[in-house]
């Protein structure tokens, strides 16, 4: 009787990655990420992908991205143009980061 009751509660565990990758894209698109960066390559900024690649395995990775898209970067990927300050809430820039991070 209680594996009756548990398997619906793992099943909606095993979902919770699926939803926080479809949230974080539809947050991207939401704040208009993508008019500077796509997934797989450079527009004006780095593509997620290389960026992922560059703070994969870095201790404190997600919250020094986080403080970089907070205040904003100049150069940090060798090109002239600045990404400006985001007012992005905290909550939703978390999983914005967590979803970049996880690009590969």
């Amino acid at each position: 009787m209680k594996l009756v009751r548990l398997l619906p509660a793992l099943f909606a565990l095993s979902c919770l990655p699926a939803l926080a990758a479809d949230d974080g894209a539809k947050l991207i698109a939401k704040y208009n990420c993508l008019g500077c960066h796509a997934v797989d390559h450079k527009i004006v900024g780095p593509a997620y992908k290389d960026v992922a690649a560059r703070y994969r395995g870095q201790k404190g990775a997600e919250a020094m991205l986080m403080q970089e898209v907070r205040a904003g970067t100049k150069g940090k990927w060798g090109g002239p143009v600045a990404m400006p300050p985001q007012q992005i809430s905290d909550t939703d820039l978390k999983v914005i980061v967590q979803w970049i991070l996880a690009q590969k």
